[in-house]
């Protein structure tokens, strides 16, 4: 049998396996420091341990791991569309490996030992006796290639007992982590400027390992102004401050980089930042969605992921709280706001929809949003029939549904500690006691106001009808005598606050005073366990009127059970499953996302999808590794990022290497950084820094930036839109009011989600109208203007070199260097030379709501600076994060 590749040789030579349960974490006999073997090494499991276990059953299994691990992923991917049990082209299925060993009308796909002689191989590296294959799509990399070869050299081994489409419980995802003792690494290793590669922690070890098994150096640790903007980008969002700067690039001793990374973890701005992240998986918005898409108030469950984040929350208490908050013992407030998470979900408020269908689909995006965010699973692939890849039955998918099945849907106060401090609450209950004696005397009055509301409702014209709130336009429309109790009392209450009803009927104006000097408490969306449990049946071909088995709450049969109890399943049984210690997914899930956010790719590039067509982890062992020390950390996502951000692997420069255009075009294997172009509301954000504009205030309701006219013209109603004139002018672009229908549009164009479905990835776009955005949108001309201000007025010398530079620094950290400082002082000369007088005095006044236009004797030159300060905002570096 041909030996295995130089990667598994190594790392056969390197590691050290101990096999634990994830809770035992702490039983491990190296701290994840540890690069030196143990005086003792376990037996690796592909070594022989017995003469009751001969090498070749060793060496088998380890083939049939290889193809379950490498091979079956690229099959299923790439073949069987054509080769698969719908579509059988040429009589050949590859979706197990018995079927390309038996083959099709030419014969076997596969003649183990023998790739040369074997048509699959031959048909995907492109031998001239076939035609290439896959016929549609790009082709195989040659690493993919590679994986196949290297199977059917090594026998084609493969699991007897596999299934048509997936294996029960060998897929790697499903399998407990393993706690790796991190390998032994060359001490000699260097990095591409010729220093010492060393290991900082178990992470580096892992990567220096598989970088030397392929021969590959490492790259040398960035500069530390590219360290402390790329930490502060990455673990605030925020590019970091000049005095910052000077203070980490001067700082000589040892731990001063360790030093910077607690400052930043202990920033509440790191909460800001994070809760971002998840608010993406949550599908946070601040409208119901659907066409009619009418505005909810749901931010304190926004702001309360904010402040998990910032106090270092557990991530399995996280996971509790949002799942099932309200089910815990003595639940608290804030475990109630919690459970917001699943009341992200859409709402239709169309007329004429059936509420049960709805109610459905909502449950239907619980149930797949828990799936992806989580799990790392397509669950909602199984609602119609069973899951056409992963080893997920549709009875595994509605007893996962029964579990979310069971929820009222109310909304909850949420008074702030000032109120409840202050005794708001009482003077609010004062105030409508009296409310309700003025109501009992306007009941009195009942047949009276109905007739005046009639009378009202014949009046209105067809054009003040299309002004009035969406939801009252649905209740108007419908016959008086048919509206139900909810429609009634919608348009009621709406006919109250109109001038005909308060001429009439003089309390009204008393009522609407009263109700005017009340406290406002605001409000959110929770979840509520129902007393009486519903019925729930698996929905045949995913239809909810056409109901087969019932069935009772679980979860997929493939992954470890709920603990068996005394009562019926339900939410919080779930909840706590989710983060239970054999749980294999989870752990494995949520680190993976976190090093996607901080290299731009993940271990697991898949990250929403961890089975069989997801594709396998790049760095196994690593994976594995720190997915067991989340747990052993307690799940703390402040010491989880510390770790990785602390690692040399991390600190890497993101230069472009030549020398591995051909090996990692894709910087998989991490010889070095990744530049990453910064997210959308980061982009906003970073201008408002530079500028000096930035509210940091967190928290509270969302507001309104300007933004561009028109923009609700394509949906069904207009939609309010307040723009700030005050400092919440400048506050988070995690704080703009967010339309799921009309999505603020310098945020769509950096690709922010649209908050209709789960995001675990955002796209990174490159588009003309990003440009365009950058150089022209009424919020970053006025950042420019007053980033121009700042630079005339704070630079340390009035020279233009000197402010040039200053300005640099402002927006990019660095220093320009002398070609950037000569084009841009060329720029700035131009820019005084040619200006019109209406781009002059535009300059000086556009967007200025806060601050005094500029003087006309200084108008020119205000001009010119706003011009050179657009330009840097605009520029590739600045949005950029190296």
């Amino acid at each position: 049998m041909q030996s295995p590749s130089l990667y598994a040789r190594a790392m056969r030579a390197k590691r050290r396996l101990v096999p634990c349960a994830m809770i035992a974490g702490a039983l491990i006999g190296a701290s994840f420091f540890a690069t030196s073997a143990p005086t003792q090494e376990p037996a690796s499991a592909e070594e022989p341990t017995s003469a009751e276990q001969p090498a070749s059953d060793q060496e088998s299994a380890a083939t049939e791991s290889f193809y379950l691990r490498e091979v079956r992923p690229i099959l299923q991917t790439r073949c069987i569309k054509c080769h698969g049990p719908d579509e059988q082209q040429s009589g050949l299925r590859l979706d197990t490996a018995k079927r390309a060993l038996k083959g099709g009308e030419s014969g076997p796909a596969v003649v183990p030992g023998k790739p040369d002689e074997s048509f699959l191989f031959l048909a995907v590296s492109g031998s001239d006796l076939l035609t290439k294959m896959p016929n549609e799509g790009p082709a195989l990399t040659d690493a993919q290639i590679a994986v196949l070869r290297q199977w059917i050299e090594q026998g084609a081994a493969a699991p007897d007992d596999e299934s048509d489409l997936a294996s029960a419980s060998d897929h790697w995802s499903f399998q407990p982590p393993i706690a790796y003792v991190p390998p032994d690494v060359d001490p000699s290793i260097q990095s591409t400027d010729d220093s010492a590669a060393r290991p900082i922690n178990g992470i580096d070890s892992f990567v220096l390992a598989r970088l030397q098994s392929e021969a590959i150096a490492p790259s040398p640790e960035a500069d530390r102004t590219t360290l402390i903007r790329r930490l502060s980008l990455d673990l605030l969002g925020l590019p970091p401050a000049l005095d910052e700067i000077d203070e980490f690039t001067s700082d000589e001793r040892p731990d001063a980089y360790e030093r910077l990374v607690d400052r930043l973890l202990a920033s509440p701005a790191l909460g800001e930042r994070w809760g971002r992240h998840w608010l993406d998986v949550a599908r946070y918005a601040d409208s119901h969605g659907y066409t009619r898409d009418f505005a909810r108030e749901i931010w304190p469950y926004r702001d309360w992921v904010i402040a998990a984040w910032n106090r270092d929350l557990p991530f399995d208490q996280f996971t509790i709280d949002q799942i099932a908050g309200d089910m815990l013992p003595d639940a608290t407030l804030d475990q109630q706001v919690a459970t917001g998470f699943h009341r992200n979900t859409l709402i239709n408020e169309e007329g004429g929809t059936d509420a049960e269908q709805f109610r459905v689909e909502a449950v239907a995006d619980r149930v797949a949003t828990t799936g992806s965010a989580f799990l790392g699973l397509t669950l909602g692939c199984a609602r119609c029939h069973d899951h056409k890849f992963d080893p997920i039955t549709q009875a595994d998918y509605y007893r996962m549904f029964a579990l979310l099945n069971n929820c009222d849907e109310p909304e909850i106060e949420v008074p702030s500690q000032w109120q409840v401090r202050t005794g708001e609450l009482e003077k609010r209950a004062e105030i409508r006691r009296r409310i309700d004696a003025m109501q009992k005397e306007l009941e009195a009055q009942r047949s009276e106001f109905e007739a005046s509301q009639r009378e009202w409702e014949k009046s209105v014209t067809p054009e003040e009808r299309s002004h009035l709130p969406g939801p009252v336009q649905v209740a108007f429309d419908m016959p008086f005598d048919e509206r139900d109790a909810a429609n009634k009392k919608l348009l009621e209450d709406h006919y109250k606050r109109t001038e005909h009803a308060r001429a009439a009927f003089p309390l009204l104006e008393e009522i609407s005073r009263l109700r005017g000097s009340e406290p406002k408490i605001a409000t959110t969306m929770v979840l509520s366990e129902r007393s009486e449990p519903r019925e729930t049946y698996v929905h045949r071909r995913g239809n909810f009127l056409d109901h087969g088995p019932r069935v009772e709450g679980g979860v997929p049969t493939v992954l470890p059970q709920l603990a068996p109890g005394d009562e019926p399943a339900d939410r919080l049984d779930l909840a706590r499953w989710l983060v239970d210690a054999e749980n294999p997914l989870t752990p494995r899930v949520v680190v993976n996302r976190w090093w996607q956010k901080l290299f731009g790719r993940g271990l697991v590039e898949t990250e929403d999808d961890f089975g069989l067509m997801g594709t396998p982890p790049s760095h196994p062992e690593l994976l594995d590794w720190l997915a067991v020390e989340l747990v052993r950390r307690e799940w703390s996502p402040k010491s989880a990022l510390r770790l990785i951000v602390t690692s040399a692997t991390y600190r890497q420069a993101s230069l472009a290497r030549p020398d591995l255009e051909s090996v990692d075009p894709q910087n998989r294997l991490l010889a070095r950084q990744s530049r990453l172009r910064i997210e959308a509301e980061i982009v906003r954000d970073a201008a408002l820094v530079s500028s000096g504009l930035l509210t940091r205030t967190i928290g509270g309701p969302s507001v309104y930036p300007p933004q561009p006219d028109g923009v609700f013209d394509f949906t069904q109603d207009p939609k309010p839109w307040r723009t700030e004139k005050g400092a919440n002018r400048y506050r988070r672009g995690m704080y703009t009011f967010f339309w799921r229908s009309s999505p603020y549009p310098a945020q769509a164009v950096f690709d922010a989600p649209g908050g209709n479905v789960t995001c675990t990835r955002r796209l990174r776009s490159n588009t003309p109208l990003q440009a365009l955005t950058l150089a022209n949108d009424e919020v970053f001309v006025e950042a420019a203007q007053q980033f121009a201000r700042r630079v005339l007025s704070e630079a340390a010398v009035a020279d233009d070199a000197a402010r040039v530079r200053y300005a640099f620094r402002l927006s990019m950290a660095r220093e320009p260097r002398a070609p950037e400082l000569e084009r841009l002082s060329a720029f700035l000369v131009q820019q005084r030379q040619s200006l019109a007088p209406d781009q002059i005095e535009g300059s000086a006044t556009i967007g200025a709501t806060d601050n005094e236009a500029a003087p006309s004797n200084e108008a020119t030159e205000q001009a010119a600076w706003t011009a050179l300060c657009r330009v840097l905002l605009n520029l590739d570096e600045f949005i950029t994060r190296e």
